[in-house]
């Protein structure tokens, strides 16, 4: 009876406590939207991710830090408590809440290996200057410059851009799918794949993987951006390229990869657009006083996750004995 108290008392306090988190996430975001939004992109995307995963991260840390180490400290080994109808449905929620997180992370992963394995089939490799990864041409139907994989990303290149776009238009889509590279977009885009949790059933926090698809493509944009003006133009060229050479609805399958076009609501037309902006601002591409509300976001964001785990590293007597009657409390209410 007491191991089996503690599963279900941990899976069951794993899923309320994202749930709280994920409402919290989501009412953080709806008021920081719009003064992030004045933001480089490269912060927004950072906020949006660091706000996505949050309520995940915090519930697990919570839990294997505190509530389980309390649990078996402070609860008798021959505990008679019953484990209710209502406890035990909240760890059978969490279980399927679990399972469906690691079965769209391996499904995610399957889909990208299957995807690596048929382009390169069809590919070639080629060298390109400066590429700090594998580079393929590929024969494709859709005009491809993509960076495909997590641990081991290459970037494949469809033959008929070759045609279409200059070595100057060229150049500026790899430093775009460069800036992808930097920011490490492909693994937050698997663990995102994997975080489907509470936070999409809160109408105003669905958008949150939409936004952050947005963001990160306008800051791989930013990135290739800041090479000069004449790189933002090119690059917005290359774009209005890639879309007119595209089929009509039609959009390869890209489990953990980022491809030039991208995915967000606003389209090539609204990136087009910034890139013209960033091309015609003067030093608009390098503003160091960005920097501030960054380092404030994400050391506010540090705080809210450093502060709870240096009280639950001290594990004094207090801690434990305020978690454990929590626990009591728990265990009552759904009994």
């Amino acid at each position: 009876m007491f191991a089996l108290l503690g599963i279900c008392l941990a899976l069951a306090a794993l899923f309320t406590l994202n749930a709280l988190a994920s409402l919290a996430a989501a009412a953080i975001w709806r008021s920081l939207k719009r003064p992030v939004e004045q933001c480089a992109a490269s912060t927004r995307a950072a906020t949006l991710f660091a706000l996505r995963i949050s309520p995940p991260a915090i519930s697990l840390v919570c839990v294997l830090a505190l509530l389980i180490p309390t649990y078996i400290e402070r609860e008798p080994r021959t505990t008679q408590e019953a484990i209710g109808v209502k406890l035990i449905l909240l760890a059978l929620i969490s279980c399927a809440g679990i399972g469906l997180a690691v079965w769209k992370g391996l499904a995610a992963w399957r889909a990208t290996s299957r995807l690596i394995a048929d382009w390169m089939r069809h590919a070639e490799p080629i060298r390109l200057p400066g590429l700090p990864m594998p580079a393929y041409l590929l024969q494709h139907s859709f005009p491809v410059i993509a960076v495909v994989g997590v641990l081991r990303p290459r970037l494949f290149i469809a033959s008929q851009v070759f045609g279409a776009l200059s070595h100057e238009e060229i150049a500026a889509a790899i430093a775009h799918e460069s800036g992808h590279i930097c920011s490490r977009d492909n693994l937050k885009r698997a663990l995102l794949r994997a975080c489907h949790d509470t936070l999409t059933v809160i109408p105003w926090g669905r958008s949150l993987e939409r936004e952050w698809a947005q963001a990160s493509e306008a800051s791989a944009d930013e990135y290739a951006a800041r090479a000069g003006t004449s790189v933002a133009l090119d690059l917005a060229s290359a774009l209005v390229k890639i879309a007119r050479l595209a089929p009509a609805s039609a959009r390869p399958a890209m489990p953990a990869g980022a491809f030039l076009i991208g995915d967000s609501e606003g389209g090539v037309e609204w990136r087009v657009h910034r890139l013209l902006m960033l091309a015609t601002a003067q030093g608009g591409m390098n503003n160091i006083g960005d920097m501030l509300p960054r380092l404030i976001i994400w050391g506010g964001l540090s705080m809210a996750v450093i502060v709870p785990l240096a009280v639950i590293a001290a594990a004094s007597p207090q801690v434990l004995a305020t978690t454990h009657a929590a626990i009591e409390f728990f265990v009552a209410a759904l009994g």
